[in-house]
Formats: C-alpha cells, structure tokens, sequence
C-alpha cells in the first residue's frame, strides 16, 4: 500500500515525467479513498501511520512466527485498503436442535471455534470441524477498520447514555453494552489506555460482538487468533489438534511496539469523505427507525491523545451496543456476555465501497441487508416493517443516504 505522502511523490514524478513529454495526465489519486490518514497530523504522527501502515500489509511468514496454524498472513487479507474483506474466518459451534442455542460446555470443541484451515512449520492437522448433526458452521467477514479511532475516542459517558435511552424505550428496541474483561497482559506505555490483566467492566466496542475494549488489544487479538503471531499482550499460541506450545520462530514473535504501530495506524485511519445524495433519505432513515442503533454522532473524550479526535462528535452510525437481531441471524456463539442472537451495531462507515453485508456476507445489497434484519424477534423488525411500507422512490432515497455514508 503506498502511504499518502508516497502517493503525492509517486504522482509528482509521474507528472513530472508527462510534462516532459506531452499533456498532463488525469489525476490518478481523489480524496474518495478508502486507506487515507486523518487530515493535519503533525510530522510524528504522519510517520506513524506510515510504519504502521507497512506492517499492516506486510504479509508475515513462518520465520516471522507464522502459525503453526494461520487463517491469513496479512492484516490487509481481511481488511484491504482498511476496508471489508476478502479474507473471512469461520467459526463452530455446537448448538441444540433449533440451530442457534449453544450446547452447554461446548464439549464438542475442546481446542475453540475458530476454524484454521493453513499451518506452518510442524503443524500436520488442520484445525476443521467435526462431522455432526449438531455442528453450525458460520462466516464472519473482515470488518471496516475505517474511523476506528472515532469509535476508541468515543466517551463511556456518552455510550452509557445511549444504552439508558434504550432502555426507557417501550418499542421493544434496548441494546446493551458487553462489559467484557482485560485479559492481556498489561500493555506498554505507549498504549493509549492502560488497563492491569483481569479488570472487569470495560465497555467493549470492537469486534463483531463488540467483546474487545481496546484498539491494541484488537490488534493483538488478531496477530494471534488469526496469524499465529504472538505478542506480549497474547503469548500463547492457540490450542491446536498437534498440541504445539510454539511455531518456528521461538518464544514471543513480535513485541509490544509491532502491536502499538499497527493499533496507531488503525486508529489514524479517516472516515472517508462524504457526500449527502439528493433527496430525503436520512429524514426517512430517522423515521424508520434505523437511527435509534445507528446513532449518527456520539461525542468523544475530551483527553484523548489525538487531538483530531478529541472532543469532537464523531459520525460513527453506530451506538456499539449489543442488540438482539433474532434467530435468522444467530452463530450459536457466545462471546463475553454476547449471546448467540446478538450482535453489536455495525459502524455505517465507506459504505460505498462495501460490497456485501452483515456480518457474514449473505446480503448482496442494501435492501437485503436489511430486510434481513426483520427476523421474527429481532429488535429490528419494527423498523424493517416501516422501511418495507415506503413507497419504492422513498426505499431508494433511504438506500442512497446509507450508501453515501
């Protein structure tokens, strides 16, 4: 990925080049990019981003400490352009009959739920689910990590309000915040939150069920639940069928500054630039509904470290609460506090350039996105009902506003 000052040099030389020997070319670079750094950083923080953005495509191998069991080998398979996809994780769950209530203990997944197809070094047996008929086997696409730092930024007070607004409600609509645990060991001081291994109560917002409380503790997450790579934030490898304790690379793979430079380039990363379509389609995505989860702006934290992000109302779509959307929708997976027929509200954010939606993908369009939300006992359905009764004009101008977001 070339940096947003390699790309103003890298098209300087190509213009350079075209004067010479003809008409100027087209503009190959726009701002309505999806992998572009907040505007004003100073020096040290453009820099920043610009490391951290090399180790977010750097594509790790197993002398780097890949695996013994991987799903990807690059942030960037899952998040291209810090967008969505193409890469995916499947997850396992054993469930009773119904298909979405999990089977008490999960005895059948003694080594987790996370599917790991690829191994490196010594591993011989891929990580795949048992045959059974109470096996559920689910997709979980690669979220946007665009405008991260907004949702790091985002006050607890302003969460907590949100979730005490919901739940004077009298719509059936009342999500809730995953109070999940820190289990990391304690980060370093270049963290942005510092918080001891085993605190309680921390508001998670990231992750498709919202069970991670910190931007570094998301990106250490991922290193080793979806790389192998190990990190003083999650020493151990995952528990794998060959019972390796450690992958080619011995001991640690990468240390806490690895962790801390791609969960600052993460965070630096801007909402892409916005333009409102013609029409009434946010009036009419108020009125359906869809803005009581997707909440368009919630203010952040005064003192947070970048001043870009301090103390401004941040335009997330998003209240990153849990919200119960039904049995359609269900994984059979618990996570902290998240139940199986839960899941956090996605962040409405560059979603021009998605291409498929929810969390796994089903949806090939807006409309069928959501549609898909009005499961029977869904928190959604209201709402999904009200868009259903728009005139098609008006469905279109609702659709139009989410895409432009």
């Amino acid at each position: 990925m070339v940096s947003a000052t390699g790309a103003r040099g890298f098209c300087f030389s190509l213009t350079a080049v075209f004067l010479a020997c003809g008409p100027a070319p087209v503009s190959i670079v726009t701002e309505d990019a999806t992998d572009l750094p907040l505007p004003g950083l100073t020096d040290s923080w453009a820099t920043q981003f610009t490391a951290g953005d090399k180790l977010f495509e750097a594509r790790f191998r197993a002398v780097d400490g890949l695996g013994p069991y991987y799903i990807r080998q690059a942030c960037a398979s899952c998040h291209a352009g810090g967008g969505r996809g193409p890469g995916f994780v499947e997850k396992m769950a054993q469930v009773q009959a119904d298909g979405v209530t999990p089977v008490a203990g999960q005895p059948m997944f003694p080594l987790g739920h996370t599917i790991r197809p690829f191994m490196a070094g010594r591993a011989m047996s891929p990580l795949k689910p048992p045959v059974g008929s109470e096996v559920k086997v689910t997709q979980r696409s690669g979220v946007p990590v665009l405008g991260h730092g907004y949702l790091e930024a985002i006050a607890d007070s302003e969460i907590e309000r949100v979730e005490a607004e919901q739940a004077a409600r009298t719509d059936g609509i009342s999500g809730r915040i995953n109070r999940v645990t820190f289990n990391s060991v304690k980060n370093g001081e270049t963290s942005f939150r510092t918080f001891e291994k085993g605190t309680t109560g921390l508001i998670g917002r990231f992750g498709l069920k919202a069970r991670v409380a910190t931007l570094d503790d998301f990106t250490a997450d991922a290193f080793q639940g979806d790389m192998g790579i190990t990190s003083p934030m999650r020493p151990d490898e995952p528990a794998n069928p060959d019972s390796l304790a450690d992958d080619d690379k011995p001991g640690v793979d990468i240390d806490l500054a690895t962790v801390n430079a791609v969960a600052t380039y993460i965070r630096l990363l801007e909402i892409p630039k916005r333009t409102r379509p013609a029409g009434n389609g946010e009036a009419l995505f108020a009125a359906a509904g869809c803005a009581t989860c997707h909440v368009s702006t919630m203010m952040t934290r005064a003192d947070y470290p970048i001043a870009q992000l301090a103390g401004v109302q941040a335009a997330v779509y998003s209240d990153l609460l849990l919200h119960d959307m039904g049995p359609t929708l269900a994984d059979g997976l618990e996570d902290g506090s998240a139940t199986s027929r839960e899941w956090r509200t996605a962040p409405l954010i560059g979603m021009r350039f998605v291409k498929s939606f929810l969390h796994d993908s089903r949806a090939s369009t807006l409309e069928q996105a959501i549609v898909l939300h009005g499961a029977e006992g869904s928190e959604a359905a209201a709402s999904v009902h009200q868009f259903q009764q728009l005139e098609a004009t008006q469905r279109a101008e609702l659709i139009a506003f989410v895409n432009s977001l």
